[in-house]
């Protein structure tokens, strides 16, 4: 690992890390199991939820969620120590928060965009 790149002066970097666990690194022992879950996630995702979609905001977080799902799934099926034990490249960091990529950033968007579509659907 490389030494952190300085993206806006005290506040963003580029750094790399490997995470073999799940969002902020927990359950780094559960690397097969969470890839396992993903698996299983990303297939209700797409052949049971995305058919039933009927508004493009959730049209938006369906995708988002998808993207986010296949892109740490990708990493943990082909990076080592091989298939379904692969760590998640993390790069993004910000002050005080968690090193996170852009799969999270996909996933917690489309948490953001469901909270946001399950209030508008309350008051109606």
């Amino acid at each position: 690992m490389g030494r952190p790149v300085e993206v806006i002066p005290g506040l963003l970097w580029w750094s790399l890390h490997f995470n073999p666990g799940a969002a902020f690194s927990m359950g780094t022992q559960f690397t097969v199991a969470i890839s396992l879950l993903s698996v299983v996630v990303f297939a209700a995702l797409l052949l049971i939820v995305a058919p039933r979609v009927r508004s493009w905001l959730t049209a938006v977080a369906v995708g988002w969620l998808m993207a986010g799902v296949a892109g740490n799934l990708t990493d943990r099926l082909f990076r080592e120590p091989g298939p379904l034990r692969g760590y998640v490249v993390d790069f993004i960091a910000v002050r005080g928060f968690a090193i996170f990529n852009v799969a999270d950033m996909c996933i917690t968007g489309a948490a953001i965009l469901l909270i946001v579509w399950s209030i508008r659907s309350e008051r109606r």
